[in-house]
């Protein structure tokens, strides 16, 4: 981290934390002047401030240095991962490589006629999903719904659930599983 980064990420803590300047530099027995030019790198802290600045942020040396690795935005097929189980009749496609470790996890399941996705336990969250082609029954224990293109469907997973395509056509749909169950 530059010493320029340094004055820009203690006034994204200070803000974070909900606190004017002043109020940082109270807590901290320090200036709001002093605060305001470290903010604008007009100054730099010794390490025993420093130290006494980032525990009044709420934080510590060695999290506030630590690098974070930069967040991936945009996934193309690159990256993309994909399971063919032909005997099934279906095609699942993990558009988000390694949404485990994420909140939700979208995929790309393409059923041929007759075909139909893997039976899921119930489980905590939400599910939902947008058909991009074709025409699909959503099967949520005892239930059964249509879902045709441009629809979606959303639903609390709490009993076994699949997706199956009785149609003579193939279908796609978006599923996303909140938490990631697929």
């Amino acid at each position: 981290m530059n010493a320029l980064a340094l004055g820009k990420r203690i006034k994204e803590l200070r803000i974070t934390n909900g606190l004017t300047q002043e109020e940082l530099a109270d807590r901290c027995e320090l200036s709001k002047g002093f605060i305001s030019q470290l903010e604008r790198d007009q100054t730099s802290p010794s390490i025993a401030t420093l130290v006494d600045i980032l525990e009044c942020l709420g934080t510590d040396v060695q999290s506030f240095f630590s690098v974070k690795p930069e967040e991936k935005i945009v996934f193309t097929k690159d990256d993309y991962f994909e399971k063919d189980a032909q005997e099934e009749g279906h095609r699942i496609t993990w558009i988000v490589p390694n949404s485990q470790k994420n909140n939700m996890e979208p995929i790309i399941l393409e059923l041929a006629p007759g075909g139909r996705s893997p039976e899921d336990d119930p489980h905590s969250g939400e599910e939902f999903g947008y058909v991009l082609s074709g025409t699909v029954l959503v099967h949520i224990g005892d239930k059964c719904v249509k879902a045709k293109k441009d629809e979606c469907f959303y639903y609390s997973p709490d009993k076994e659930h699949y997706l199956e395509n009785r149609s003579g056509k193939p279908a796609r749909v978006l599923w996303i599983s909140a938490p990631p169950s697929f």
